[in-house]
């Protein structure tokens, strides 16, 4: 099923939470589609989320070099709650937010959308980071 597909049924039904590895799963069946793909890595992910890419910024530039504490928002100055699913149980557990802020976040670092690699190996990274 596809993270589209996933994210229509999800927005027909409001109520109903996912969960982070929920949203893993989704998409790393959108990447399995795709040529090469040989599964997520948090190392990986960690590091794109701490490399700086367009515009001088990073993933860690709003939501800093530890996304289990506040961040906050490079230009504006908004104060971003923390990224981690285990600092903040709220993050990943809606599919069309996830899709938004991915979608929004990446157009800002990447100038581009996140490829399914980028957006598994940082979320499995996430996954990793602890209070």
């Amino acid at each position: 099923m596809s993270l589209l597909v996933v994210s229509a049924a999800l927005a027909a039904s409001p109520a109903y939470a996912v969960t982070p590895l929920e949203v893993l799963a989704s998409i790393k069946t959108e990447a399995d589609g795709l040529a090469g793909f040989q599964g997520f890595s948090a190392t990986r992910g960690e590091s794109f989320f701490k490399t700086k890419h367009n515009h001088d910024l990073s993933c860690s530039s709003c939501h800093t070099d530890n996304p289990a504490v506040q961040g906050k928002h490079s230009e504006t100055g908004k104060l971003i709650k923390p990224l981690a699913p285990a600092a903040n149980d709220e993050r990943f557990t809606d599919m069309k937010k996830v899709a938004k802020w991915f979608k929004r976040n990446c157009n800002d670092v990447l100038d581009r959308e996140c490829t399914p690699q980028e957006k598994g190996d940082v979320l499995s990274y996430l996954l990793t980071v602890k209070k």
